[in-house]
């Protein structure tokens, strides 16, 4: 059978292939004819069974210069509609086209240009030559910017951040660009610098800690301390936006081009002879700068300031804050304690410059002399004493009294009372006065003033289960004593307390004396032994027959004649 006409099968076989190759079109970009111009339409045939209509305002500008029998690109999205025309767009064409450029320059990471067309919602879009992008605000410059207007509808370049074509989403950034040309001219600029260099900047914005210098397109900072030799709480003080400074390059750092400023270093340093101009132990004038919990700064000179240690601020305001002392802009007379050149210190004293209490006190109050003060205050050493100049004496629990304990002494003063006591030591370099009541009135065990054997009259001060306490001597320095109730009386019947009472004068002997434990042993019976002695001695002999009482009444008539 011939082939020369073909079989129903070959017919049905190529309709599939013309129905598939239709379809296939659907979707993508293709080259088309124009086929006439109506109107505002273009009637374009793109190789179909059927033609389509693409609005002229879709070509652009390209519009007026269309004609039949131009070929244009034209994107098909269906063959066919219900009025039997092909569905065409040139502005799809055009996204497609552009998707296609662009998609090829971020893979290349090249910049692309676009127009800023509207604002949206965090942001802004791009028309990038058909294509829209989102521009997010945070991405249009490198410092927020309130107005965009002089940036809208102005061709400029921009990198794309991210593309999905499946979304159709393009994010850009105008700030990338921006930063990437301003490195540029940065690392020009800071090729021509050199460290230790004077240039003229003009001060563009002020902060706390120092003040930003434009260069000529860099900034540099020039910090607070590189103002000047002398202190200078904020920049403000010194500088002010929009002026004009002449600066010295301090430092440059290579990777991160960040440049260094100094005003100071374009005058002489202060500090040069400063050990010549400032010796040790000399006096001067300065005015308070800084004060702080450890001390106060005080300049002596534009640029050179001393500190003058809490410690160093007052003889005797130990443990208060500085600015209790002394407060800021006070001119004050300091003396030069040390000068450390290398390190730019200097170490003043504020008190050196006054009088030392501790010396005045002890030119006017010598070691030995009496002295009056308020007790300011009780502790488990002793009394402190308020004296001259506000400092202080301390008695210590020893220097109470001769003859009791401390603990018990120091019971009998208040706070606030006013006593006398004598100077006993008074040391300069430990700032301590050592006063003593007790000395007031000597020790009344040296010398032999009380001595064994020694006759005395005594004053009953209690009376206790195993004897009675006693007391004798004079009253400022008065000898306190225990009678125990064995040495109350010869006669065993009259060794009993009851027969005492407190106030009660008793004659009675001293029979040991111990001047290490300042004990005094006193004895009633003691005397009534020597007395008897010395009656017999004179009035009799113990061999004589006379009895006791005859010689006892012999010595009492004998005295009565007398």
């Amino acid at each position: 059978m011939s082939q020369a006409n073909p079989t129903r099968d070959d017919f049905a076989s190529l309709l599939d292939e013309s129905f598939s190759a239709e379809h296939s079109a659907e979707g993508s970009v293709v080259k088309g004819l124009i086929t006439a111009i109506e109107k505002d339409m273009a009637i374009i045939d793109v190789g179909l069974k059927v033609e389509g209509r693409v609005p002229l305002k879709e070509f652009g500008v390209q519009a007026k210069e269309l004609k039949a029998g131009d070929e244009v690109e034209i994107y098909v999205e269906r063959i066919e509609n219900a009025l039997g025309e092909a569905m065409l767009s040139r502005e799809k064409a055009r996204r497609e086209e552009s998707w296609v450029r662009l998609e090829a320059k971020f893979n290349a990471g090249e910049r692309v240009e676009g127009v800023i067309f509207n604002q949206v919602k965090g942001g802004f879009t791009v028309d990038l030559d058909g294509a829209v992008a989102f521009l997010p605000r945070s991405q249009v410059d490198i410092r927020p910017i309130r107005d965009v207007t002089p940036l809208m509808h102005n061709p400029q370049p921009f990198e794309i951040l991210k593309m999905d074509r499946r979304r159709g989403n393009i994010v850009v950034s105008r700030r990338t660009v921006l930063e990437e040309s301003r490195a540029e001219q940065r690392s020009e600029i800071v090729q021509n610098l050199e460290e230790g260099q004077v240039v003229e900047g003009v001060v563009k914005n002020i902060t706390d800690y120092g003040a930003f210098v434009d260069l000529g397109g860099i900034d540099g900072l020039l910090h607070v301390t590189d103002m000047s030799w002398k202190r200078v709480s904020h920049p403000s003080q010194v500088l002010a936006v929009g002026d004009t400074v002449k600066v010295q390059i301090v430092k440059i750092n290579p990777d991160t081009q960040r440049i260094s400023l100094g005003m100071k270093q374009l005058q002489s340093d202060p500090w040069d002879g400063v050990e010549a101009k400032y010796p040790v132990n000399a006096k001067y004038t300065g005015r308070v700068t800084n004060i702080t919990d450890y001390g106060a700064f005080v300049e002596l000179e534009p640029g050179v300031e001393g500190l003058v240690h809490v410690s160093e601020m007052s003889w005797t305001k130990k443990n208060v804050h500085p600015g209790k002392i002394v407060s800021t802009s006070q001119e004050v007379d300091v003396i030069v304690l040390d000068v450390d050149s290398a390190k730019r210190r200097i170490s003043l004293g504020l008190k050196q410059a006054q009088n030392n209490p501790w010396e005045a006190f002890l030119e006017a109050h010598p070691v030995g002399s009496t002295v009056e003060g308020e007790v300011k205050n009780a502790t488990e050493f002793g009394l402190f004493v308020g004296l001259d100049n506000d400092i202080d004496g301390m008695v210590h629990l020893s220097d109470l009294d001769w003859n009791v304990s401390g603990e018990e002494a120091i019971q009998r003063y208040r706070k606030g009372e006013v006593i006398k006591a004598k100077v006993l030591d008074v040391d300069i370099d430990k700032e301590r006065v050592s006063l003593g009541v007790k000395q007031l009135g000597g020790d009344p065990m040296e010398g032999d003033t009380y001595k064994r054997g020694q006759q005395i009259t005594v004053t009953v001060t209690a009376i206790e289960t195993g004897g009675i306490e006693v007391k004798f001597g004079e009253d400022d320095a008065p000898v306190t004593a225990f009678v125990r109730k064995s040495d109350l009386s010869r006669d065993r019947n009259e060794q009993r307390t009851e027969r005492f009472a407190v106030g009660d004068r008793v004659d009675a002997m001293i029979t040991g004396v111990d001047k290490a434990t300042r004990r005094v042993s006193v004895s009633i019976k003691a005397l009534e032994m020597k007395d008897e002695q010395e009656a017999i001695e004179q009035f009799g002999s113990s061999d004589s027959g006379a009895s006791l009482g005859d010689i006892l009444g012999a010595a009492l008539k004998n005295a009565g004649k007398e």
